[in-house]
């Protein structure tokens, strides 16, 4: 009866509160505390908190962040790494900048006139091998805007482009997101109009909305949707019959192979470490059979299934190609950003693990015995002494917390010292 009546109080207490204000329980605020720790050591903790990132040149993929107090607006754009942040530009105005690949750190160099990184102030007068965009003033997306955007009242995430990385608006992309489709990367329209050849790899690699095509096997219908698109001219038949081994190819890359087995590791968080991996060159261009069978592009965003990357080709021609648009990173599958973050979950899962744990493990059996035995009598103590506070209302202060532990030392250093010692 009185879970009843202290139930129907809170249902009271909640609707004189108003309908409209949300109710969270104890356990959703630490569902979400644990969302957000995961999500920040997904993003940090790939990145040293302690040393700058400087002396390892231009890193693969980091934490970035700009300063707006040492390098505002009108001036030259700068990028600093996670651990200036702490060590020289506390209190500062910084943007924070996700992740950035193959960049050096600029704290303290010429772009900073009145401070010098602490961390190592050895650097030279400008990084000249690294990109900047809006992004290192705070703006972002085709409307350069901050954000949050105070003025913009209009709900909308914001995605990152995996070739620029700059973040835009979901509906400034031309094609809004896929809604029933999952998708694992996003290339903006900017940059699929100045990297034109993805368009061929669309109708294989990208999430699109598309009606179901069924046919007969053997039929001529058959032929023009091969692949999943739309051939119109008996010299694009021709190209197919030519490049058999594209759709069997295409079909083992799909199949749930030990690549397959590969991408549920990686998406687990199993492949701790991932490197730098060397595309080896096909023997056929993927690409040129793609491009027979190519429609018409589209000033739009396109969105990519998960690994997508390692289906693209890596014939000589194409890896000539990469390399002369400065699209390299796209072959190499530790550039993810899904990577980093597998990578920064581990770290981070190791640094949590339990230092009693850690410390047992060294010890032999006796010793872990008397540990484990120490360790339950400290919190008999400590949980006695606290619920005193408890029952008389009282707070627990520092001084109180510091009280238990000279009076527990006390206690051990006279039953240490009274311990008598014979010899036989």
């Amino acid at each position: 009866m009185a879970a009843n009546e202290q139930g129907r109080k809170r249902s009271a207490e909640e609707e004189a509160a108003g309908a409209d204000d949300p109710v969270l329980s104890l356990v959703d605020v630490l569902e979400e505390d644990d969302a957000l720790q995961d999500e920040a050591c997904a993003v940090l903790a790939g990145s040293d908190a302690e040393k700058c990132s400087y002396p390892e040149g231009y890193v693969n993929r980091q934490a970035l962040y700009a300063c707006n107090t040492c390098t505002p607006d009108k001036e030259e754009p700068a990028g600093i790494c996670l651990a200036c942040t702490y060590k020289c530009h506390e209190g500062h105005d910084l943007f924070e900048l996700y992740t950035k690949r193959n960049f050096r750190c600029d704290c303290g160099n010429s772009k900073f006139k009145q401070l010098e990184c602490k961390l190592f102030p050895e650097k030279e007068d400008v990084n000249s091998l690294n990109k900047y965009n809006a992004n290192f003033f705070g703006l972002y997306c085709t409307c350069k805007r901050p954000y949050p955007d105070p003025e913009d009242e209009i709900p909308d995430e914001m995605i990152q482009c995996v070739v620029c990385e700059d973040w835009f608006h979901g509906r400034h992309l031309g094609a809004s997101p896929p809604e029933h489709l999952e998708f694992q990367e996003m290339i903006c329209q900017g940059c699929m109009e100045r990297c034109a050849f993805l368009w061929a790899y669309v109708p294989h690699l990208a999430e699109v909305d598309h009606e179901d095509i069924k046919v007969e096997d053997g039929s001529e219908e058959d032929v023009k949707v091969q692949n999943g698109l739309d051939i119109k001219t008996e010299e694009q038949k021709a190209e197919i019959v030519s490049h058999p081994n594209i759709k069997e190819e295409e079909d083992k890359q799909n199949s749930p192979s030990t690549s397959a087995a590969s991408d549920q590791k990686s998406a687990n968080g199993e492949d701790s470490n991932p490197t730098r991996t060397e595309a080896k060159p096909e023997a056929t261009c993927k690409l040129q059979a793609y491009r027979t069978q190519l429609g018409s592009a589209a000033k739009t965003a396109t969105y990519w299934q998960s690994n997508w990357r390692r289906k693209l080709c890596n014939c000589k021609d194409c890896m000539k190609m990469y390399a002369e648009l400065e699209l390299l990173f796209l072959v190499d599958e530790g550039d993810t950003v899904q990577a980093y973050e597998n990578k920064g979950k581990t770290n981070e899962a190791q640094e949590r693990r339990d230092p009693l744990m850690t410390a047992l493990s060294a010890m032999n059996r006796v010793q872990q015995v008397e540990l484990i035995c120490e360790y339950n009598d400290l919190k008999t103590e400590l949980t006695d002494y606290l619920k005193r506070f408890a029952e008389e209302g009282k707070v627990v202060k520092t001084e109180d917390i510091q009280q238990f532990f000279d009076d527990l030392r006390s206690r051990k250093r006279r039953r240490v010292e009274g311990m008598q010692y014979y010899c036989s």
